[in-house]
Formats: C-alpha cells, structure tokens, sequence
C-alpha cells in the first residue's frame, strides 16, 4: 500500500464523521448528497458540479453523477438546517472574549443574465457596481493566535421571497450565533454594522461589540454637546502610542498610532466609548464600543476582524467560488452553506484538532509549497487534502445506513 493510506483512512473517517453531523435531521439521499459534496469540493478544490463529479471517480457515467448531484442541489434550500447544525457544533467553541467578525460580501457574476434571482451588488475589490449575489458571513477569530472557526454563511438576493431589509438579515445571522454561544463573544464589524438600528439592537439585546464607525455621525458628548464623530475624533486626546503588526493577505505590516478613548458619548438613545486612532490612516480610525476595555484592548479586537476578510478570499481563490455554474438561486445558496462547511472542516478538524499530529503535518508536506506556508495555513491544508483525496476517490468511503448495528465489531485497518 502507499505511504499515505493511514493518512487516507484516518482523514476520510473524519469527513465521514464531520458530514454526518452537518446532515442531521435529513433523509438518507441528503446525507449522502452531502456527504458526498463536502468530499468532492475537497478533491476538486472547486465548487463547479463538473469537478466535484470527476472528483469522486464514482463507477458510473459521468453525466449520471453530475445529472444526480444537480437534482439534489436544487430539490430543497439546506441553508437554514447546516448553518443550525454548524452551530451546535461550534457554538460551544466560543469564549468570552472570542471575537465574532460579521462580514457582507457577494459573489459576482460579471457575465451571466439568465441566474435566479440576481440583483445588483457592490463589488468590493473593485469598487464598482455588479451584479450577483449577497453573502452574510460570521467568523469566530481569538485575538491571540492565527485560528478561524467559521459560524454562519448565507447567500441571499434582495428579491427573495420574503426578504425585508439587509439588516434584517444582519440581525438574524447575529442573534442566531449569540443564542448558539450562549451569549458569549464580542461582534465586530467594519462601516457596513455603523447604522443605527444594528448598533441600538445589538446593545439592547446586551451584546458585547466593537464597530468601526462613520466620522459623519452625530453623537452627544458627556456634557450633552450635539456634534459629529468627525469633530469628537478631533478633540479627543491620544496620548497612548502603541506599535501594531497587521497580518493580511500574508504579509506584514508595521504601524505607530496613538490612542485615546471618550467615554459615555450618548449615540441615538444609548451610550457608548468612543476609541480614537490616529496613524492608521489618512483618516482617524473611530471605533464604537460598549466592552469597557481600554483603547488598546478595543484596537486589537477590531484587527482581528482582517482574519474573516482573509477567510472569504481564501473561498473565493481556493474553490473558484465566483465561477459557480448553477442558475437556481436554491442551488446557489445550498453551494455556499456547505462551502462554508467545508472551510469549518479545514480549519476547526483539522487545522485546530489536529494541529501536532501527523496527519497534519503529512497534509501540510502534501501540498507540496516551494515558498514558506502563509499565515493563513488554510491555504496549504487545502493543497494537501485535494492532493489526497482526489488520488483515491469516492468509492472507499464507508456507507451511511443511519442505524447503528448491534453487531460487536473491531475496527481492523492493514
């Protein structure tokens, strides 16, 4: 046998057992659909049904598998029930202080007409309109340390049956991971979380957060001033210096700034901290926090937030996510939501679980990389799975019956 095949056995277990607990609650085909979708996009490193297909090697045509796996992405909309499932499973990770980074992206789909559903989007790295589709994302990230675990993804249209409002959808992804926590973690968001009815939600509802705010907002100061943000940042003191390193994109980058803090500013009908930085930018950087924690703490907590920004490029990059090729909006939005479980599956079993083991350093040496492995080590652990995975194939996997056997049975492996 080859080298890997310990390797293989154990990390195909591990799917199967991962799949399994994103599936439950589904019938015996969808368990296998999805399993079998989670495997492939691994294999395939790729979310296009041609290549998850080709992937799994499966002893049949290929237009039959691909004909069968396109039915069953379009037959019943999974969003709601893996994102629950993910939930329960990774809401237990979530400390006090994890960070929660809230982020809207899209996907756009520059040439396509003929897709349910699309709408216009803004297209953030290229700063142009679009069309496509909107993609609420949730990553839990530790201020110290490198891990991502992802918690939520949904891809939505603003013309979906039953849509009312994007912070409505913001909302919902938001009370769904703090009732998984159990309360626990702190939200942080860019400029898109600054309105007024996110930020008096979420402070009502007794959430922890730090959102990066609008200088054109107006505030009352402790003295019960009416000004704007733009003003306040102007007089208030900094006089911390502090160094920071951001990693993004896999590099690094130094930065001094000053930091100061004004504390019991009144916004709408709440009160907040203001945290001040000066030196990150042309502009001042205004954070909005109700944590009590100093401007330091609020800083760091606010960069952390790069790791869910890096976590959605990695998607789009690793998996060709942009050129997904379905037309139905349901099958569009099955895609995303098990995506997202294939990323938690990369980053939380394997790259969390199995950090000091040898299966991870076997997948890592898989990958086969010339340079340094990135900072964001998903992109090596995806090199290696789909390295190991496609050379074997589907058709090893152990059947799912969903009945556990009575039958006493020892585990042999060659």
């Amino acid at each position: 046998m080859k080298n890997n095949s310990k390797i293989l056995v154990e990390t195909k277990e591990r799917i199967d057992k991962f799949a399994i607990q994103i599936a439950k609650g589904t019938s015996r085909p969808r368990r296998k659909f999805i399993r079998q979708m989670i495997y492939g996009i691994q294999a395939a490193r790729d979310v296009k049904v041609s290549e998850v297909s080709r992937s799994l090697c499966e002893k049949i045509k290929l237009i039959k598998t691909e004909n069968r796996l396109s039915r069953q992405l379009t037959r019943e909309d999974l969003t709601e029930r893996l994102n629950n499932n993910l939930l329960k499973i990774s809401g237990k990770r979530i400390k006090e202080d994890t960070v929660i980074a809230l982020d809207l992206s899209d996907i756009r789909k520059e040439y396509a007409k003929k897709k349910e559903k699309m709408e216009g989007i803004w297209d953030g790295s290229k700063k142009e309109q679009g069309k496509g589709y909107w993609i609420c994302e949730i990553v839990g990230a530790e201020v110290k340390g490198d891990e991502v675990m992802p918690l939520y993804s949904e891809a939505y249209s603003q013309s979906e049956e039953g849509f009312e409002s994007e912070n409505k959808k913001i909302l919902k992804a938001i009370e769904r991971v703090y009732n998984a926590s159990g309360g626990k973690g702190i939200l942080v968001m860019d400029r898109g979380g600054a309105r007024p009815e996110i930020v008096v939600n979420i402070d009502k509802n007794g959430h922890k957060y730090v959102i990066r705010m609008l200088s054109g907002k107006h505030i009352k100061d402790r003295n019960g001033n009416k000004l704007s943000l733009k003003e306040l940042a102007k007089k208030t003191r900094c006089g911390i210096e502090y160094e920071i390193e951001v990693n993004k994109e896999g590099s690094k980058e130094k930065y001094g700034v000053k930091i100061g803090i004004a504390k019991d500013i009144k916004y709408e009908d709440i009160k907040i901290d203001i945290v001040v930085v000066r030196g990150f930018g042309e502009e001042e950087l205004i954070l909005a926090t109700n944590t009590g924690k100093t401007g330091v703490e609020v800083l760091e907590i606010y960069l952390t937030r790069w790791k869910c920004e890096e976590s959605f490029r990695f998607l789009k990059n690793e998996y060709n996510l942009e050129d997904i090729r379905v037309r139905s909006y349901v099958a569009i939005r099955n895609i995303v939501s098990i995506l997202h479980a294939v990323f938690y599956f990369i980053s939380v079993e394997i790259n969390m679980r199995l950090r000091f083991s040898i299966v991870f350093k076997k997948l890592m040496e898989k990958a086969k990389r010339f340079f340094e492995v990135s900072i964001f080590k998903q992109y090596a652990l995806a090199d290696g799975l789909g390295h190991l995975l496609f050379e074997s194939g589907w058709q090893d996997m152990q059947p799912d019956t969903g009945k556990k056997s009575k039958q006493l049975t020892f585990n042999f492996r060659l």
